[in-house]
């Protein structure tokens, strides 16, 4: 199994970032180059979380061999002098034989993998956060026409942005130059380098892990309770209307400005392939009706008409992509947000049910498959929706709550090493003793999965106005998508790196001479700057105590209700009044989509009950005729030697019943006589019909 785990939770890793960037981005439409940065930057982080364990477990192992080596070598050195220490006089034969030997961890990781592996791992994050995704996020907003363009755009965006990340580094490197006792080198600049990254993420870490740890637990209290959950799906109905009403506002002022650039650059001009590039982002129906009022032969003139410059068209450009994203999103969002609202409605309804069978209002018109068949029945769903998730959501809330007490117990508390006051630390080390490496590795995923979480999930759950948002069903656009992988790759090393200060495996913080984890040894020694290792590392977690007690309290929802952002406050008016608005309208959508169930039903049963006589009919008419034309040519033949004078008229009677088209009355006559085909005139027509009735009479 050596190397085996590593390899194994490599491969797994990566199809679990693919997995959510998927969910959340979309393999058609965006950029490729969007697409890999993403996906590479979120598995990199991932592959932190889940190898740390196994580094962990490892370097427990090495540090028991190392104790086991440095024990034996006392216990060789002969009997001990009068004048030794106690510690020394009590090792004694009997104490050599309680060592336990150190058993090999399953998932031990050989020497000179793991350090290789982080560094190749870390470093390739921190330029993607620095340098690459920075760059590739304004080269994919960037509304240019050409590579070129696009470059020059995202290179001038971001001037200002490499430029601070000098002066901070600068600063930092001055500081230590005119330090007396320290000599620059090429280790020392590397650990500035990732101390100052680590600080930035640190500072920003504990600002969204406070967050989680009191709504990650509230969010699955307020779960089981349905009214609660109903009356805020109705309060994101009442916003998320308003917001796609603006959107399609927005969407058709662009149209416009489009459509009137479209129409004063015809096909022969210059300009005209930016307008037909831009003309390919917008929707489907807008591109037709922008088709209709072009006029493929006339020319422009340039001493009549002012064009507008390419610079121009490169900001509207941009500005449709904007447009089409957030229209397309907040479409499909209020199709799942009906959805969600429909569900919970019927689970309202069902709970005074005493069938136990679940009900749904509109039953979904795909067919059930294997699993909604034999296990998940209505009578399964009922106890689940009815009864079995409001105490597993309370149970698992429950469970999460103590893990947040025990974190922010352990984030004031890690610096004590005797006695140990740190919970994971002294959970670890329980472990230690006895060698169980499983437990070990299971306690360390859990626990940096459940920080991982608290720190992931607020990332995915804020929203900065509408230039970062993350939505799921594939509607997130390609800033919002780097955005998350920038954040990712600085959040990551500094909460590993909290994580292994919980534990007591990080020197810097612990102050124990014991074996470093590989991880540990590519961050470099902490104490070259001793006021960020001493003081910001150690007492700034500290501040995540403040931080929970004002989530709990929801200062920060009232303070932004107060300004005037509408947030989900019971005791707020305004929070009444936009549940009211939001239950209107899902009550308005639940008639529209039955009115449209209904429609179908009745043109379904109209089909059924109808449909097969009309087959009936026809059938029995084409047999009939059969049966004439067969008896009509018996005739004709039996007395063919005595018309034959009257042969030709009347081989050309049934030539002409065969030419016959047999009318159909079921086909919708076109009112517009344009869209007419020009041939049904000739053959398909009554002459009542046709479009010239000035001599109708002419047969009398």
């Amino acid at each position: 199994m050596s190397g085996a785990a590593l390899g194994i939770e490599i491969v797994v890793v990566f199809f679990l970032a693919l997995f959510l960037l998927h969910r959340y981005g979309d393999f058609r439409k965006q950029q490729r180059m969007v697409l890999f940065g993403t996906l590479l930057a979120w598995y990199l982080c991932f592959l932190i979380v889940f190898i740390l364990p196994l580094d962990v477990s490892t370097t427990i192992y090495k540090q028991c061999k190392i104790d086991h080596e440095g024990r034996a070598s006392a216990l060789t050195a002969g009997p001990s002098p009068a004048n030794d220490t106690p510690a020394n006089a009590s090792v004694t034969p009997t104490e050599r034989s309680r060592l336990k030997p150190c058993y090999k961890p399953w998932s031990y990781i050989p020497d000179g993998i793991m350090p290789v592996f982080w560094r190749v791992v870390y470093w390739t994050s921190q330029c993607l956060t620095w340098l690459l995704l920075p760059f590739m996020q304004s080269y994919a907003r960037s509304g240019g026409f050409s590579i070129t363009g696009k470059i020059k755009t995202a290179l001038i965006e971001n001037a200002i942005y490499y430029g601070t990340y000098l002066l901070i580094f600068g600063s930092l490197l001055i500081y230590v130059a005119v330090h007396p006792q320290w000599h620059l080198s090429w280790y020392e600049l590397q650990t500035i380098g990732i101390t100052a990254a680590n600080t930035w993420g640190l500072f920003l870490l504990v600002l969204l892990l406070g967050y989680g740890l009191v709504e990650i637990p509230r969010s699955y209290w307020n779960a089981s309770r349905h009214g609660h959950l109903l009356i805020k799906t109705y309060f994101k109905a009442s916003k998320l209307m308003t917001e796609k009403a603006d959107a399609e506002e927005n969407l058709e002022d662009v149209m416009e400005e489009v459509r009137k650039v479209s129409e004063s650059i015809k096909y022969n001009h210059p300009l005209r392939k930016f307008i037909d590039t831009i003309l390919r982002k917008c929707p489907v129906e807008y591109q037709e009706k922008m088709g209709r009022n072009m006029d493929d032969y006339e020319d422009f003139n340039d001493k009549q008409n002012t064009y507008p410059s390419e610079k121009s068209l490169v900001k509207l450009h941009k500005q449709v992509i904007y447009a089409v994203q957030r229209h397309n999103r907040t479409r499909v969002q209020w199709q799942i947000l009906l959805q969600q609202a429909v569900h919970l409605e019927d689970v309202a309804k069902n709970e005074t049910s005493t069938t136990h069978q679940f009900v749904h209002s509109f039953p979904s018109p795909e067919p059930r498959g294997w699993f909604s068949r034999y296990l998940y029945t209505p009578t399964a769903e009922w106890f689940w929706e009815c009864l079995l998730r409001f105490w597993f959501y309370r149970l698992l809330s429950v469970v999460l709550t103590l893990f947040s007490v025990a974190v922010v117990w352990s984030e004031c508390t890690f610096f004590s090493t005797r006695p140990v006051l740190s919970l994971f630390a002294v959970f670890i080390q329980l472990a230690e003793r006895d060698y169980n490496y499983l437990y070990i590795e299971m306690a360390c995923f859990v626990t940096i999965f459940f920080l991982c979480t608290c720190v992931y999930s607020t990332v995915f759950r804020i929203r900065v106005f509408n230039y970062y948002y993350l939505a799921s069903h594939h509607q997130t656009d390609a800033y919002s998508l780097q955005f998350s992988g920038m954040l990712f790759c600085r959040l990551t090393p500094p909460l590993c790196l909290n994580f292994l200060g919980l534990i007591h495996m990080d020197s810097a913080i612990s102050h124990q001479q014991k074996e470093q984890t590989a991880y540990t040894s590519i961050m470099g020694s902490m104490r070259v700057l001793s006021f960020i290792a001493n003081g910001f590392y150690i007492y700034y977690p500290m501040l995540i105590v403040l931080l929970c007690i004002a989530t709990y309290f929801s200062l920060g929802t009232r303070c932004l209700n107060l300004l005037g952002f509408q947030q989900f406050v019971g005791d707020s008016e305004m929070t009444s009044d936009l549940i009211d608005e939001g239950k209107e309208l899902i009550r308005r959508e639940k008639r529209k989509r039955q009115r449209t169930e209904d429609g179908e039903n009745r043109r379904r049963e109209w089909k059924e009950r109808y449909g097969n006589q009309r087959d009936d009919h026809t059938a029995r008419n084409r047999t009939s005729h059969e049966l004439k034309e067969t008896s009509y040519s018996d005739t004709v033949a039996a007395g063919n030697a005595r018309q034959a004078k009257y042969s030709r008229s009347g081989r050309d009677c049934i030539e002409l019943l065969q030419d016959a088209e047999p009318l159909d009355f079921n086909e919708s006559l076109t009112d517009d006589p344009v869209e007419a085909e020009p041939s049904r005139h000739a053959g398909g027509r009554y002459l009542s019909m046709s479009s010239s009735q000035s001599r109708i009479f002419d047969d009398v």
